[in-house]
């Protein structure tokens, strides 16, 4: 397909997709769609920024659209008919963004119920009727067991940033929310890499998926330049410090391995007199996310993260990812660079290398 017309979606997602100028669909997009459409269950395996939230969402309307149709409108309380199951509550947040244009024209309800929030939140997200449910799998699987949501009626299941969600161990919870689905849901499964916790996943509850793997999955995308910076000494920082003196168009996000690491950072920034704010584990939720808003909204160009911020996070204006210190894992190489040059945009990695990287370089230079 090389335009959206060419899907065979409802002229209520159509008008969406022209008002949100939306014309041509990535490589995924192309790929999953009709095969979702059909009915089939999918396992999308993309690079970072390629589109994958969107390549579920439009058949998810469309089907639960056509249902309604029909005649079949959905009437039980807290009881979807489609659960997208995200591993953060930040992606969940970001998922609901994706669909809520699409919303307006159908008159679908999407609801969501994420960790980080309270129970009487969650309780109040899920009374009445409503057709699309975003989810992490902790608080889905309690609601579950308290029968606040039931999932007996789901026509639809995703996963969401597998590799993510799989690697903080929520296999079992996993595997609980699909047993509490009907037999014959229709599965999809998005993920940028394949790690083993993925692959067993792929193996059991998506054994008759149809697989799609992009041309550019695990690489990194045509739109991103690279510059390795060797870091005489170790002495990062006068290295930092020249970078920022030169500004790049949208923000910088800086990558350190470890919470210290980055606190550190932080402080050697703002005596400096550079404004910036952190996002890492074992923080205040709440000064997390309002620390991520101001970078989403350009309020503050400079944040410093751990790998917290290098999976499924969407923030538009990200024009420069800066590894402070490079992961020792290929995978969490991939997933902060994947911050930047999203959608075809251009963007920019620099990578702040010593003696000790040069194994991950040698890998690097097979994924260029």
């Amino acid at each position: 397909m090389s335009s959206f017309t060419d899907f065979d979606l409802l002229p209520t997602l159509q008008a969406t997709l022209v008002e949100k100028d939306l014309v041509t669909p990535t490589e995924i997009q192309n790929r999953a769609v009709p095969l979702l459409l059909r009915g089939r269950s999918v396992v999308g395996v993309a690079e970072t920024g390629s589109g994958k939230t969107l390549a579920y969402a439009l058949p998810v309307l469309h089907l639960l659209k056509e249902l309604e149709n029909a005649g079949d409108r959905i009437k039980a309380d807290g009881q979807p008919r489609a659960a997208v199951i995200v591993p953060t509550r930040e992606l969940g947040e970001q998922v609901s963004r994706v669909f809520k244009p699409f919303t307006h024209t159908t008159r679908l309800r999407v609801r969501t119920v994420l960790g980080g929030t309270t129970l009487e939140i969650a309780k109040r997200n899920v009374q009445g009727p409503f057709e699309v449910l975003v989810a992490t799998p902790g608080r889905l699987v309690q609601l579950i067991s308290r029968k606040l949501i039931s999932l007996s009626d789901v026509r639809f299941l995703v996963f969401d940033e597998a590799d993510q969600m799989l690697d903080q161990g929520f296999m079992p919870d996993a595997n609980r929310i699909v047993n509490a689905c009907p037999p014959k849901r229709q599965l999809a499964l998005f993920s940028a890499t394949v790690s083993k916790a993925v692959q067993e996943l792929m193996t059991t509850i998506f054994v008759d998926a149809e697989v799609i793997r992009s041309k550019g999955s695990h690489r990194l995308v045509p739109s991103l330049k690279t510059e390795n910076r060797m870091v005489p000494d170790g002495k990062r920082f006068p290295v930092l410090e020249s970078l920022l003196a030169h500004e790049v168009e949208g923000g910088t996000l800086i990558f350190t391995n470890t919470r210290d690491q980055c606190d550190r950072l932080a402080v050697d920034l703002q005596r400096i007199g550079q404004n910036c704010l952190i996002y890492r584990g074992e923080m205040d939720k709440v000064e997390r996310r309002a620390n991520l808003k101001k970078f989403r909204d350009g309020e503050v160009k400079l944040l410093i993260s751990t790998d917290l911020a290098s999976r499924g996070l969407d923030v538009e204006h990200v024009g420069r990812v800066i590894n402070y210190h490079l992961p020792q894992q290929m995978e969490n190489y991939l997933h902060r660079v994947g911050r930047t040059a999203r959608a075809g945009r251009p963007g920019l990695v620099i990578n702040f290398v010593t003696e000790r990287d040069q194994p991950l370089l040698d890998q690097m230079e097979s994924v260029r």
